[in-house]
């Protein structure tokens, strides 16, 4: 089961293989740099050793990176709009120095320039990354959003535009991530939710595209538009809708981790926890498809 958490690199990119190997994770998201400047240290060829070394030597399946948080491809703001271009690049060149799956990265915010400039806007930026790492075998994943303010992302229609215009679709993907999903207005509370969101999914973008899933259960009602991830079962979406999710045998080999806050409950690492819980979904019999 490809199922895990984010985690830390403090202390080095490798070390948040030992963390994740702590809490008996199969799948790691991280950031390459930090997720909120501009500016990073170049990774060494010793960074990059030390890392596939730990990972060949780990049970971790797949590894997935999350860009830095002050990208905005969608931004109307030119100068914005090339720092972003520029970070998501050095984030794409990162994650595939050390070998990483799949690098998740949010389309953007069009801040009032409108929706259809910012796809555009988005699409022509991807774009022209792709077009400068040819031979790269990490995917690009766009990340659904819960659809705060102007944020793009939160329609699957967005989604699918997305994929269709920038660049080869072969080296692109989507990452799911059921707070913002839920957040957006797709039900995902029991079965029959679930499957409808799934099909609306499939039929709009294609599950075949889905690469990776952030599981997070939502402090916010559906359709709020406000992304509050919170612990699994313990919030809005609930233990059926992730019954559903974990039961269904087409994300079963696919990395899904956990986003939720860290700390501790009774002595017990929530990771842990929240890992157990979506562990022991996964052993119930029904299955969603």
């Amino acid at each position: 089961m490809n199922l895990g958490a984010h985690m830390s690199i403090a202390g080095g990119l490798h070390k948040a293989i030992e963390r994740a190997e702590a809490i008996d994770a199969t799948a790691l998201q991280i950031f390459t740099r930090n997720q909120v400047q501009w500016k990073a240290k170049a990774l060494s060829d010793d960074d990059c050793r030390r890392f596939r070394e730990a990972r060949s030597e780990s049970r971790i399946e797949g590894v997935i990176a999350h860009a830095n948080y002050l990208i905005n491809l969608a931004s109307p703001d030119e100068k914005l709009r090339r720092m972003s271009i520029e970070g998501l690049l050095l984030d794409y060149e990162r994650s595939e120095a050390l070998g990483l799956d799949v690098l998740v990265f949010h389309p953007g915010s069009h801040k009032g320039s409108g929706v259809e400039e910012g796809l555009r806007r988005i699409a022509g930026g991807v774009e022209k990354i792709l077009a400068s790492t040819n031979g790269f075998r990490c995917r690009l994943a766009f990340e659904t959003t819960a659809g705060q303010g102007t944020q793009l992302g939160s329609r699957l229609e967005e989604i699918a535009r997305l994929l269709a215009a920038s660049g080869p679709v072969e080296r692109l993907g989507v990452c799911l991530d059921t707070c913002h999903l839920f957040a957006a207005g797709f039900d995902l509370r029991n079965r029959a939710a679930y499957r409808r969101t799934m099909g609306q999914l499939d039929a709009i973008v294609g599950i075949n595209h889905v690469v990776a899933i952030h599981v997070n259960d939502s402090k916010t009602p559906l359709g709020s538009r406000v992304d509050r991830h919170n612990h699994i079962g313990r919030g809005e979406i609930g233990l059926d809708g992730f019954q559903a999710l974990m039961t269904d045998r087409r994300f079963q080999d696919m990395p899904k981790v956990l986003e939720t806050p860290k700390g501790t409950y009774r002595r017990r690492d929530w990771d842990r926890i929240n890992l157990d819980t979506l562990r022991e979904l996964a052993t119930r019999k029904r299955r969603t498809h």
